[in-house]
């Protein structure tokens, strides 16, 4: 029987920009900025494909233009002088909330009969700019949301931030069952383009994009359709701490993100999930779906590698990097709304012996991040509805 303080998921939501550039735009793009001569140009290029990214989204028009047409970095040489941090948080500032309102309102969407105006909570997402008062204080009044409506800021946790976020939002509706808990992941990863000819600069840029996705968690599971939160496990491998990093530099954050990151994954990843699935009394037989974090090809086939699982398992990350590419901590909530969607519309069944779906994510640390939802159909929802009520009902009457 299901605990009635489990966290549900009740509904995603995602956005992206407007602006978009194809992954061989992207790379002719840094090749030219870089001056990379034909030899420098074909080993680019080849690593943009390799990728497995068809596009990427941006809040940056400059991406999309040719040089001399730019409004943001300069129509000079080298782009010198190239922007500061200063100048890109500005950036941050404007575009933020009007993508996480966009992801917002896609949210609520997919809910109809929820009514916004009982939102409690609000956790916000992001590793990719801060400022204060900040973009939760502007979510709420753009949402019309009292000013009691109750806030956590969750900032420069790297991929892996959207774990932390629903964690935070299961932790208050197990405490406070009549919470309603929304939580917005927002990252504008291209404003912090470096111009660098490093290989871990060349592939950080050759990966990330902009995105936002937003969560709504209750107590309860809605009428049709729910993810239950049912186990959350965390470590690090500290071995591999130098591997991925974000610092702030004097031009913007720079993200470390070495080759070394996959092999470290991979000698993670199996013991993870391990104690993971033994938390929940589960094993990899168990899991019917998969929402594995796209932080890369190379970290995606190493995790099949370890799992034994295929390519078609984790085809729900590959779309997502295809379409959209490494949104830092929005991008696993994208995967988990490609499911979302195939099981609402019929696309996919929900297993019954195998309901549940194994989710993770990585970021700096080595931190490894994961937890298992169960997927619940309206006939399962149903089902739990009567089960806890006929609980109820025996405990009434032997008091």
């Amino acid at each position: 029987m299901r605990s009635q303080s489990d966290g549900y998921i009740n509904a995603i939501g995602t956005a992206v920009p407007d602006f978009y550039a194809s992954q061989q735009h992207a790379a002719e793009f840094m090749a030219d900025l870089l001056q990379f001569d034909e030899r420098e140009r074909r080993r680019l290029m080849t690593l943009y494909r390799y990728t497995r990214i068809e596009k990427r989204h941006t809040v940056m028009a400059d991406y999309t233009r040719p040089p001399g047409e730019f409004t943001f970095y300069p129509n000079t040489p080298g782009m010198e002088p190239f922007p500061t941090v200063s100048q890109r948080m500005g950036v941050y500032r404007q575009e933020t909330v009007p993508l996480a309102l966009k992801a917002i309102y896609n949210c609520f969407s997919s809910y109809p009969d929820f009514d916004p105006q009982t939102i409690t909570h609000l956790i916000t997402v992001s590793c990719t700019g801060l400022y204060a008062p900040g973009p939760d204080i502007e979510i709420i009044e753009a949402l019309g949301l009292p000013t009691t409506t109750q806030r956590l800021a969750i900032n420069f946790m790297g991929c892996y931030g959207a774990f932390n976020g629903l964690k935070s939002a299961n932790a208050i509706v197990r405490a406070e069952p009549e919470a309603k808990v929304l939580v917005v992941c927002v990252e504008l990863c291209t404003i912090h383009f470096q111009k660098k000819t490093d290989t871990d600069y060349l592939l950080s840029n050759a990966l990330f994009a902009d995105g936002s996705a937003a969560v709504l968690v209750e107590s309860k599971p809605r009428p049709d359709q729910s993810f239950r939160l049912r186990s959350f496990y965390c470590d690090l491998l500290p071995e591999g701490k130098d591997a991925m990093a974000w610092h702030v530099s004097d031009f913007g954050f720079e993200m470390t993100l070495t080759a070394e990151v996959p092999n470290h994954i991979q000698r993670g990843i199996g013991q993870l999930m391990q104690r993971l699935l033994t938390q929940c009394d589960l094993t990899l037989s168990d899991i019917g779906q998969y929402a594995l974090h796209p932080g890369g090809r190379r970290i995606l086939e190493v995790i099949e590698a370890e799992l034994g699982i295929t390519a078609n398992d984790d085809r729900y990350a590959y779309n997502v990097l295809r379409q959209y590419g490494n949104m830092s901590s929005a991008t696993v909530l994208f995967v988990l709304k490609a499911i979302w969607e195939d099981l609402h519309s019929g696309a996919a069944e929900v297993d019954t012996n195998r309901p549940n779906i194994l989710s993770c994510a990585f970021g700096p640390g080595l931190t490894l991040e994961a937890m298992v939802l169960e997927a619940l159909t309206q006939e399962s929802v149903l089902s739990s509805t009567y089960a806890t009520s006929e609980s109820s009902n025996a405990l009434s009457l032997a008091l």
